[in-house]
């Protein structure tokens, strides 16, 4: 029979889960699952002995004539009373003693014995096995015999909801990868040095604010004494004034990391990133879990109603009534039941583990609905460490961060390092350093156009601190990096002088910016995000150039602000490039030194035009994009204008140009890329012009004033709708470069090959049949455009023009075919030794 007994381990796997798991299983899952435990083995016991021992014992029922002859057993009464009671008398266990006693054990029939004790019956054994069996069957409730199945049954009804949590597919993906996350999380050496410096930095921080009280009391006694004598640079007061961008040099610096510990700290917080972005989109392990709950008090509830009825059912005694008298002489019995008294205390003790087992999951439920388990707050977290940036998180990502409390909360402290973006910056910046020594950063050094040592930096996770040991570094570049952070090491640059930071949000610690703000004379600054300009800029007093590149909308403006350039008093240039609305006013705070203001406005037409009109220093003026239909009349004060560019806007007409007469200076007007139709006759207005661009427009002639300009030297006109050329185009006597690409020309004028200093003719995608053997007198020709025409031939002449070479000679092959031969190898013999000298 033992071969049927059933183990406890077999059972208790349902109860099993994964050890890391058990960090998600608070006090009262874990008592239940004691519990469960204890009604299994409850359960189990009784169906051991159940199986080995459970049986009815039954003796023939006497009638009242037969009852007579024993005066000392009970009579008929008696015993149907006994029935009705769970009490059995002392008498009549004796005399059923006696009864057996009596019972002849090899089979044979019970005989009168008047002197001896007991019922004469006349059965034998095998009628009262058959009896004992029919009776076991027909009278026994249902719950005495299967109540050890019941409890089994509803113990791994418990036991299976307690934990199906766990392993239900949906949520069993989510937690194994959180459990494994949180671990290793746990166990990092990165958060093992995190929280070791935020203790360092906390002690640091008490010792400074002690001593710093003791400060403040001894200055205020030094300045009580000292009346009207204090004062401040007005440098440090700047400083002072913008703290929000000047950072603090740190106090404590963080512990060396190995290069592998690092590289798995990185990997945590990817995995840390994407497991918050899969887990707080919904909620549904905690509705799982909820739910479990629920169906967990449910069952107890259910199991104790029906369990605790039984309780007063389960009887010691029974009476047998049966139709086999045919067979045995008798049809009625008194039965006994050999496990009541067992299976009575056996359900006291269930009933008893189940109540405990129902108040703990009532507390459960309870903790489930009293508070939003679907928030977690690390406000304490952010209050004991630096890492003042770790957000509070919602949903399912909330829920198992809770549970987790109930287990250890120094879980979800170590866990918030691996949320903070300061933390990250820090490890980024850790590795950044192991990573990049001197010889690798020297290695990207360049010498660019100007002849500058330049290094451009792109697409890292910071500045490496070894930057600052280039001290011979010009041009500093800096490309994508989220986070940069100029030190006190920046003083060790001595020769940098121009600085670029692409989308990189910068900070400057005090003594970092004072080099900067003395050393540093051009500055250019391309952003995103109007976080990212740094408001300290505008304290560099020493800055000659400043570019700012980006969105300049007017609500971004009111959070920009352009702080005040009143201390840029060296700024030569200024260029914006956005969509600014309005020009900023506080642009007249380097109106008296400013020479140069480019603004592109990617099509938004700003209004405050007028403040130009302060602008008297100004040379160079670049208005691009600015969606103007006119030239404004502001532009026409500056008397210093050398240079002026209206590319790419909506002008139509120039009838103001007849102003340029005021602009005496100017040399340089490009009206490029606008809808001008007509030239005013005006033009000549503008005696001091070299260089005039009238190019992507919709010209169809040009007037003859135009021709009249004496030191005109670079005149563009192509891709507009010019059908003639004027034979007055041969009083451009200065004329070294013209271009009259993409028209409609369909011949040239002879007078335009008097203009002896030309240099370079594009002459290309026009209409032209020919072209003049006169092109011979342009000896000084480098550069000649003659394709998309209808050209048959090229005038021999051409060899006249001994600068022109053939990379420079822009015609279709047939067509440059057509020259003799000695002057197709002259031209390309020069070429051949242009190309060797170079």
């Amino acid at each position: 029979m033992l071969d049927l007994m059933f183990s406890v381990t077999e059972f208790a796997s349902l109860n099993d889960v994964q050890p890391t798991y058990r960090i998600l299983k608070p006090w009262w899952d874990v008592f239940m699952d004691y519990l469960s435990l204890l009604m299994l083995m409850l359960a189990l016991f009784a169906m051991t002995m159940q199986i080995t021992k459970d049986q009815v014992a039954c003796l023939p029922f006497m009638e009242e004539s037969q009852d007579s002859e024993n005066d000392s057993y009970p009579s008929t009464k008696e015993v149907m009373a006994m029935t009705d009671t769970r009490d059995v008398p002392a008498s009549a266990v004796h005399s059923f003693q006696n009864l057996y006693q009596t019972t002849n054990r090899g089979g044979e029939k019970f005989t009168h014995q008047p002197k001896a004790l007991g019922i004469k019956t006349n059965l034998d054994f095998q009628q009262y096995v058959f009896i004992n069996q029919m009776c076991y069957h027909l009278v026994l409730p249902w719950y005495s015999k299967f109540f050890p199945y019941l409890i089994l049954i509803n113990t791994v009804i418990l036991m299976v909801s307690s934990n199906f949590w766990f392993k239900f597919p949906k949520t069993s993906s989510k937690i194994e990868h959180f459990v494994s996350i949180l671990c290793r999380c746990f166990e990092s050496p990165w958060t093992t040095k995190a929280v070791s410096e935020t203790a360092c930095e906390d002690s640091e921080e008490n010792k400074q604010r002690l001593s710093g009280t003791s400060s403040v009391r001894k200055k205020a006694s030094a300045e009580g004494k000292e009346e009207g004598s204090t004062s401040t640079s007005p440098d440090l007061e700047g400083v002072v004034s913008a703290d929000t961008p000047i950072a603090e040099a740190p106090t404590a610096s963080m512990p060396i990391l190995d290069k592998k510990d690092g590289e798995q700290a990185k990997a945590l917080f990817e995995k840390v990133r994407k497991f918050r972005a899969h887990v707080e989109d919904n909620d549904f392990i905690y509705r799982f879990y909820s739910s479990q709950t629920i169906f967990k008090t449910a069952t107890f509830i259910s199991m104790l109603s029906y369990t605790s009825s039984f309780m007063v059912k389960i009887n010691f005694i029974h009476i047998c009534e049966t139709d086999v008298k045919a067979l045995v002489g008798y049809g009625k019995f008194y039965c006994t039941h050999n496990m009541a008294f067992m299976l009575d205390k056996m359900l006291i003790c269930y009933i008893a583990l189940m109540i405990m087992y129902g108040i703990v999951c009532l507390y459960s439920l309870f903790w489930v609905f009293r508070g939003p388990l679907k928030e977690y707050s690390f406000e304490k977290v952010r209050e004991e460490s630096s890492f003042s940036d770790i957000p509070d998180v919602k949903n399912d990502f909330a829920f198992l961060l809770h549970m987790v409390d109930q287990y250890d909360q120094l879980y979800s402290k170590r866990f918030g390092v691996f949320l903070s973006e300061v933390s990250e910056n820090k490890l980024r910046e850790i590795s950044l350093n192991h990573e990049w020594n001197f010889k690798k950063a020297k290695k990207f050094v360049t010498q660019n156009a100007q002849d500058q040592q330049e290094l451009h930096l792109k697409n890292l996770f910071g500045l490496p601190n070894v930057v600052f040991d280039l001290t011979d570094l010009e041009v500093l570049k800096l490309e994508k990096i989220p986070e940069v952070r100029f030190t006190a090491n920046v003083s060790q640059m001595t020769s940098l002088r121009e600085l670029h930071l692409y989308d990189c949000p910068a900070k400057v610690e005090r003594t970092g910016f004072a080099f900067l703000r003395d050393h540093l004379h051009c500055l250019h600054i391309n952003f995103t995000d109007v976080a990212e300009i740094p408001t300290w800029i505008f304290l560099l007093r020493n800055l000659r150039e400043l570019q700012i590149v980006g969105n300049l909308s007017l609500e971004n403006n009111k959070m920009v602000g352009l702080e005040s350039m009143r201390d840029l008093k060296q700024l030569k240039l200024l260029c914006l490039k956005g969509n600014l609305p309005k020009l900023p006013p506080n642009i007249t705070d380097v109106s008296q030194h400013l020479e140069v203001l480019v603004v592109h406005n990617d099509g938004t037409k700003p209004s405050g035009l007028n403040t130009l009109k302060k602008m008297m220093n100004l040379t160079n003026l670049e208005l691009h994009c600015c969606n103007l239909e006119k030239i404004p009349h502001a532009i026409f004060s500056l008397i210093n204008l050398l240079k002026l560019d209206l590319k790419s806007n909506n002008i139509q007409t120039i009838e103001e140009i007849v102003s340029l007469q005021h602009l005496k200076k100017l040399t340089c007007l490009k009206l490029w890329h606008n809808k001008i139709k007509t030239i005013p006759s005006s033009i000549d207005k503008g005696k001091s012009l070299e260089t005039l661009d009238l190019s992507h427009n919709k010209l169809e002639t040009l007037p003859l004033t135009l021709f009249k300009l004496p030191q005109l030297q670079n005149l563009d006109v192509a891709h507009n709708l010019i059908k003639m050329l004027p034979e007055e185009v041969g009083l451009l006597v200065a004329l070294q470069h013209l271009d009259i690409t993409s028209n409609k020309l369909e011949t040239l004028p002879n007078n335009l090959f008097r203009c002896f200093k030309l240099k370079v003719l594009c002459l290309g995608h026009n209409y032209l049949k020919e072209l003049s053997e006169s092109v011979g007198d342009l000896v000084l020709l480098e550069h000649l455009e003659l394709e998309g025409n209808n050209l048959e031939k090229l005038p021999p002449q051409l060899g006249k023009c001994r600068s022109l070479r053939r990379s420079q000679l822009l015609a279709e092959d047939r067509i440059y075919m057509t020259l003799p031969v000695e002057i197709r190898d002259s031209i390309s013999r020069d070429d051949d030794k242009t190309i060797t000298s170079a």
